[in-house]
């Protein structure tokens, strides 16, 4: 029997989050290879819509990385991050997607083995939760 590999994206910001992600490679550190990075200047550049279309393109998750509250290089782009995220996780809660595929965390660019565990940690929680089918394709299903 095949094991379900889920596909997760995960939105990192350039001068903390990527740079944890690249630690944790260079440290050789366990990390399961579902996630997809995209690089991205400050999480708080991190539009709903791109969530959205992550989701809409076949993603199983999606993970916005950003710095600690307070270190921010774009002085508060993260809190903007913070203030989106309840929105955005409600608006997922009402389309379908079940809590879970979608995470916010901060990790400093020195927190190599916290982004490692973090991947590790949303990768097995998406592989209980099973592939992502978005709610068209559900209702589709149960028709045919």
């Amino acid at each position: 029997m095949n094991r379900f590999e889920p596909r997760i994206i995960a939105f990192l910001c350039n001068w903390c989050s990527y740079v944890a992600a690249d630690a944790a490679g260079v440290a050789r550190l366990t990390q399961l290879p579902n996630v997809r990075v995209i690089r991205v200047n400050c999480s708080g550049m991190v539009d709903p819509s791109y969530v959205m279309k992550a989701f809409a393109d076949g993603a199983d998750g999606v993970l916005i990385g950003g710095c600690h509250p307070g270190d921010c290089h774009y002085i508060s782009g993260n809190i903007k991050t913070l203030r989106r995220s309840f929105l955005l996780k409600s608006l997922l809660r009402e389309l379908g997607v079940e809590d879970g595929r979608f995470r916010l965390e901060w990790i400093a660019a020195s927190e190599g083995p916290r982004y490692a565990k973090v991947v590790n940690e949303m990768v097995e929680e998406i592989r209980s939760l099973g592939p992502y089918v978005p709610p068209q394709r559900r209702s589709a299903k149960g028709a045919a």
